[in-house]
């Protein structure tokens, strides 16, 4: 494998400590980052949050790569390849899910973002040509068993209402279409062919400058809240959750395909709900730990079944 200069790519890595290691980083992070935005969104409007958030991410991606001695310029296909990655994952992809947060509770949007497994199997059915085993299709009935049982535990305790609720998991769904259109981009064999670091510091860049460009027109200029809270959840989001999580779970995505993949996602609403019971005195019902147990077994199966064929 090649990159546009003709230079030899490292082949992904996939033996199980190679994809069980930064699933499991990425999945920790990722299960904290819903209790960070709720705060994100209380003062400043949802795209300056996240503006700031991936100018930051695109800013370390960018210093990672001089680091590895990478260079950020790319061809044309390459420009891009970025620019829709920064255009569905870090512009639409977030604005919907902080605006989500609006409207219901952060534990269950972290719910629905869990079905981001369906749409990631489904196109990469359709455009990556990986089937789908019986032990994975039986990994995800399990799991999206658990995701439904704790969809309809959070529903029930939702302060907000119906209507609110719908609103909120409208938006979320249009979310988890957008993140899902990146993660199959990212499981491509072109997407290999570009080294991550500087084809993530762009595409994060791209994403920062739509986002800033949405906020300016529709809510004006940039509001910044000078609270220690709120620097630091900028700070956590933009390097950890996005410049250390992004290269970690698109590695995956190559290596196992973005289906499995996408089983974190079903994992976060359990760390987060944890999580929420640790911060926000959440408390488990019947059905929320049913659909905890069913979640972790569905991983179990999942994960444990071959790399996806092509």
């Amino acid at each position: 494998m090649t990159g546009p200069s003709g230079s030899p790519q490292p082949p992904i890595q996939s033996t199980r400590a190679a994809v069980l290691v930064p699933f499991g980083i990425v999945t920790l992070i990722w299960g904290s980052t819903w209790l960070v935005i709720r705060d994100q969104i209380a003062v400043v409007p949802p795209s300056w949050s996240i503006s700031y958030r991936f100018l930051i991410a695109g800013i370390a991606m960018a210093i990672y790569a001089r680091v590895k001695r990478e260079s950020l310029v790319l061809d044309t296909r390459g420009y891009a390849f970025a620019a829709v990655i920064g255009t569905a994952l870090f512009a639409f992809n977030f604005n919907f899910v902080y605006r989500a947060e609006h409207y219901v509770t952060s534990g269950l949007v972290a719910v629905v973002f869990a079905l981001l497994l369906v749409p990631n199997a489904v196109f990469g059915r359709i455009f990556l040509g990986q089937k789908l085993g019986r032990q994975l299709m039986l990994g995800c009935a399990v799991a999206m068993a658990g995701v439904a049982l704790l969809f309809v535990n959070e529903a029930r305790v939702d302060p907000h209402g119906p209507q609110s609720a719908t609103i909120g998991i409208a938006l979320t769904l249009g979310g988890v279409l957008a993140a899902s259109i990146a993660n199959v981009m990212q499981g491509s064999a072109f997407a290999k062919r570009y080294p991550m670091a500087p084809m993530l510091a762009i595409a994060m860049l791209i994403g920062a400058t739509l986002d800033a460009t949405f906020a300016w027109i529709t809510t004006g200029p940039p509001v910044f809240e000078l609270r220690l809270g709120y620097i630091a959840g900028i700070l956590y989001l933009g390097i950890f959750a996005s410049a250390l999580a992004f290269p970690l779970y698109f590695n995956v995505i190559r290596a196992i395909g973005p289906a499995k993949a996408a089983y974190s996602g079903v994992i976060v609403p359990v760390i987060a709900m944890i999580l929420s019971t640790l911060f926000e005195h959440y408390h488990w019902s019947t059905l929320a730990v049913a659909g905890a147990v069913l979640a972790g077994a569905g991983l179990v199966i999942a994960l444990s079944a071959r790399r996806p064929a092509r």
